[in-house]
């Protein structure tokens, strides 16, 4: 069987799609690498909700999905980025999500740790604002049980005049946390509004005051989600780190050279491409904890080709890719998407990444991608 896919220049080519998905098995945890994904959230297609409204979540389909990356071993990072945070989720919704997602953690022993943000204030804040904002969104994080990651925050972009606000809000934050954080740095190509987050755009300069915040409060860091696009910069970062302070690697382009390392290090994971990649990256990482670095160099290079096209510039639309790759492995029912944001890419990105993930035995049950990439390339007057 062969399918008909556009491509960039709108021009239609044959492709003949695998018939049997990558063999992966499931196994004892991990010993070599902590390993998170950052999980995408099933919106509930039958709601009659606008763009604009409150998200409407099938949760039950959101926690299925958790549940399959616990299954792999994959630790879950929660009411994060690819949650589609302050992109169609909102701070009710993603306090909603961080409860269940904590409580089903806790009922089948899954590993889970969740996005602490400032996202409740809807209006320009003072600092003052921010902090009770971050304090607010810590404690219900505390509460449900999961380990907390302090994600950068717009509003505080916003209102820090420069290094040293941000130096006093996370010292603060720090200071009276009940256990230690993972720190994320979120670059501006994921989101425009963290543009000169830690007081410069000078990414040097602002290395330099992230660095600053973990160094005076070592025993609350945890780790660190260096999500900047950059390898050069993570390992340089990852070096000057305190005993003890992990680096994850939020790094999408780059992160089979990181999570492998060097003679002076590695990064453990936290990783959005984590979400369809997941049981392919949980049989590389059982490969590397045998110490087979070439192994799990030949598992995971392969795939950085479709992590580079879902996160392509606007990178932020990357959550669009990540969704439709789920939908075509039979994970939910259905390609609909909070806020509407299953528009944000066009039909050859999604032929691609059809064709780019199905080339990497990605979908369980290749034969109903293929019908539902059909379906979707029909709507748009593609016939077969």
């Amino acid at each position: 069987m062969t399918i008909r896919l556009p491509d960039s220049t709108g021009a239609l080519r044959t492709y003949e799609p695998r018939t049997e998905p990558l063999a992966v098995t499931t196994g004892a945890p991990f010993t070599s690498r902590t390993v998170f994904s950052a999980a995408h959230v099933v919106a509930d297609p039958f709601a009659d909700v606008s763009p604009d409204s409150p998200a409407a979540v099938d949760w039950d389909a959101t926690l299925a999905f958790r549940r399959h990356l616990w299954s792999h071993g994959l630790g879950v990072a929660e009411a994060m980025d690819t949650a589609q945070r302050g992109m169609g989720l909102d701070w009710a919704g993603a306090a909603e999500l961080i409860r269940r997602s904590a409580a089903e953690a806790k009922s089948v022993g899954g590993l889970v740790a969740c996005g602490v943000g400032t996202d409740q204030l809807t209006a320009p804040a003072s600092l003052a604002e921010v902090r009770t904002a971050y304090e607010e969104q810590l404690a219900l994080v505390e509460e449900s049980g999961a380990k907390a990651i302090l994600m950068a925050s717009r509003a505080l972009a916003a209102a820090a005049a420069g290094p040293e606000d941000y130096l006093d809000v996370y010292g603060h934050l720090l200071r009276q946390s009940a256990e230690p954080v993972i720190l994320h740095w979120l670059g501006p190509m994921f989101d425009p509004a963290l543009e000169g987050y830690w007081g410069s755009p000078d990414l040097d300069a602002a290395t330099e005051v992230f660095l600053e915040v973990i160094a005076a409060h070592p025993d609350k860091v945890e780790g660190i989600k260096v999500s900047l696009l950059d390898a050069g910069r993570e390992i340089d970062i990852r070096r000057r780190l305190p005993q003890g302070v992990r680096c994850y690697t939020g790094d999408d382009f780059n992160y089979p050279e990181l999570i492998a390392g060097d003679e002076k290090g590695f990064s453990h994971a936290l990783l959005g491409i984590f979400d369809p990649l997941g049981p392919l990256a949980a049989e590389a990482v059982r490969v590397l904890d045998t110490g087979d670095n070439a192994g799990f160099r030949a598992l995971l290079d392969p795939t950085v080709e479709l992590s580079r096209h879902l996160f392509q510039t606007p990178t932020r639309f990357y959550k669009t890719g990540v969704v439709f790759l789920a939908w075509l492995a039979g994970h939910q029912s259905h390609f609909t998407m909070v806020g509407g944001l299953q528009s944000a890419r066009s039909l050859p990105h999604f032929a691609r990444a059809y064709e780019l993930a199905d080339g990497l035995g990605l979908f369980p049950d290749p034969k109903l991608a293929e019908e539902r990439m059909k379906n979707l390339l029909s709507l748009y007057g593609v016939n077969q």
